[in-house]
């Protein structure tokens, strides 16, 4: 597609970027990770950026509490019951139609990382989980692609830049994902839009200088910043990386790029929700599930996602055959409703 380099002009006279840094720019792709709330503001600021490609990986749907600091939706995009890919897409297209949007409505796994990241300069994370940026770091890790971590909590964000071989990699840092329950989620801490959009434009940023040809400029160390104390800190870790003791990029060990770490169940942060998914992916034919479920419930289905609401839960059902049950943290719980109502 043509790109009308004229609508960067502010964004070119930047004399680190320049015309050179954004034909470089226009002609990449960047696959995001989730496009919540780190997310929407990664998508949105890479999209009026002019990244070529915007790969835009999320598994979940919109509700009315996501408002608050996803800044890419809006009310009519709750009522429509749409996935938050597909409806960030939309509006993606609608700021920047020359650039293209690639949607996709799927958890991001072992099995399918390597087709999704094919061919991007950079991984820029806006997930919620660690499972997912242990994957993450896995497969950029063994392939050389660099990324952008971030996490929010209350009014504190992280971010950290991963180039492979050249800086520590999140293993280094945290050798394992936090134990269930052991920290503060969303649900207990709370989570500050403003701290979002900090984090969240620190990430854009930094795929930009990677994206640019400038990964020279890309930030040493973790970035921690408190918003609502306005404090900012940098921590080195680059002794551990000379350590070389990391089981990922010193000994590469990729147990969850090959599957042997990680669960088909997630709780979901800030939520009071499961997400269940199959061992294979399938292909559910949505409208046909929602003939049998006419008399149990209220029922909202599209080309999307079937949503059935049935006593205390609500039950939302992926063409892949994954689903949300909102209502329920257990496990054993959310796979009791999902056989109950949608099979085994």
């Amino acid at each position: 597609m043509q790109h009308n380099l004229a609508r960067y002009d502010r964004q070119m006279r930047y004399t680190p970027l320049g015309e050179a840094g954004q034909q470089k720019l226009v002609e990449s792709t960047a696959l995001i990770v989730g496009c919540g709330a780190l997310g929407s503001v990664i998508a949105q600021t890479l999209a009026r950026a002019g990244v070529g490609t915007l790969r835009i990986v999320d598994r979940d749907f919109l509700e009315l509490s996501n408002l608050q600091r996803q800044v890419l939706f809006d009310e009519a995009d709750v009522a429509a019951g749409l996935p938050k890919a597909i409806a960030a897409a939309a509006k993606l297209r609608a700021i920047n139609s020359e650039i293209t949007i690639e949607p996709h409505v799927v958890d991001l796994t072992h099995k399918n990382i390597a087709a999704l990241a094919n061919n991007c300069g950079v991984v820029v994370d806006g997930s919620d989980n660690f499972e997912v940026r242990f994957l993450v770091n896995d497969y950029a890790i063994s392939t050389g692609t660099p990324w952008v971590f971030g996490g929010c909590l209350g009014a504190e964000g992280q971010t950290m830049t991963i180039v492979p071989t050249k800086s520590p990699c999140l293993a280094c840092v945290i050798p394992e994902p936090p134990p269930p329950g052991s920290t503060p989620s969303c649900d207990t801490a709370g989570i500050l839009g403003p701290a979002i959009n900090v984090i969240a434009s620190i990430e854009a940023c930094e795929a930009i200088k990677i994206l640019s040809g400038n990964i020279d400029a890309v930030a040493t160390g973790m970035t921690v910043i408190d918003v609502w104390y306005h404090r900012l800190r940098t921590i080195n870790f680059n002794s551990l990386s000379v350590a070389g003791g990391c089981y990922v990029c010193g000994h590469r060990e990729f147990y969850w790029l090959r599957g042997e770490r990680g669960s088909r169940a997630a709780v979901l942060c800030g939520r009071n929700a499961v997400q269940l998914r199959p061992d294979e992916p399938r292909k559910l034919d949505l409208a046909r599930v929602a003939v049998g479920l006419k008399s149990v419930g209220e029922l909202l289905c599209n080309n999307y996602l079937l949503r059935l609401d049935v006593d205390d839960y609500s039950l939302t059902l992926f063409p892949d055959g994954r689903a949300i049950i909102v209502g329920t943290d257990s496990e054993s719980t959310a796979r009791s409703l999902y056989a109950r109502y949608f099979g085994s």
